[in-house]
């Protein structure tokens, strides 16, 4: 027996916290009846349908995407604007984005139709590293490096440790380019972390997710995972050099 909103999210529909949001408005039934409450177990055999559409089970399917700046990280989008799903009509499966990046960030984000996968890798006692390269407006000192290193607080929360390096700077354009690991997933972390210092980000780009990157990809392509990284990925999420 399995919880009904793992159920969904393993059969690729959506997220497990979105399956969760879909029960909870009753969009959701289990032969024939509305379910609203998180708890219920099903067992496979049951007819499940989610907003109408009777659930089945697909072949598990991982990518690495490229995502163009003014795209949103989402299925779809009620202001009509290209969303990630756009760049994924020629796959069968129903994926959707692992997390998200900005409408306004470019940059690596993983799409799959596997929610304990997707779950696992967003989760924030997983630690999962994920690296950045900021375009911002001015020269930041090494006081608010080592700040950023530290934590910031954003949202009145503090964020986690950080690593920080200048990779370019210039004196005569006021800017700098400043690469920044983190392994949170909070709203618009990066910008807001930078904001909490004093410093405006132009232009945002995520280069590496763990020990993927963006070599020999261009904004708007794509590659499948193979299995050994799918394996490499979960290992790390659950065994992580940062946990502690």
């Amino acid at each position: 027996m399995e919880r009904l909103q793992k159920v969904i999210a393993n059969a690729g529909v959506t997220s497990r916290r979105k399956a969760e949001k879909l029960i909870q408005e009753g969009k959701v039934t289990v032969n024939g009846k509305v379910v609203t409450e998180l708890g219920v177990k099903v067992s496979g055999t049951e007819r499940i349908e989610v907003e109408g559409i009777q659930l089945t089970k697909e072949e598990h399917r991982y990518f690495l995407f490229y995502k163009p700046r003014g795209t949103v990280s989402a299925v779809t989008d009620d202001k009509g604007r290209t969303t990630v799903a756009d760049y994924f009509t020629d796959i069968p499966e129903r994926l959707y984005p692992v997390g998200r990046l900005d409408y306004d960030t470019s940059g690596l984000l993983l799409m799959t139709n596997d929610g304990d996968f997707a779950n696992l890798l967003m989760h924030p006692k997983n630690e999962v590293s994920k690296t950045y390269i900021a375009r911002i407006k001015g020269i930041p000192e090494r006081e608010v490096i080592r700040e950023l290193e530290r934590g910031v607080v954003i949202d009145g929360r503090k964020t986690a440790p950080a690593k920080v390096k200048v990779r370019s700077s210039d004196k005569a354009k006021d800017k700098a380019i400043v690469e920044i690991t983190i392994h949170e997933g909070r709203n618009r972390q990066v910008r807001k972390m930078f904001e909490a210092v004093g410093f405006e980000v132009q232009k945002l780009a995520r280069e590496e997710y763990s020990f993927l990157n963006l070599r020999g990809l261009n904004a708007g392509e794509r590659r499948e995972l193979s299995h050994h990284e799918v394996k490499q990925l979960k290992t790390e999420a659950r065994f992580g050099k940062n946990k502690k």
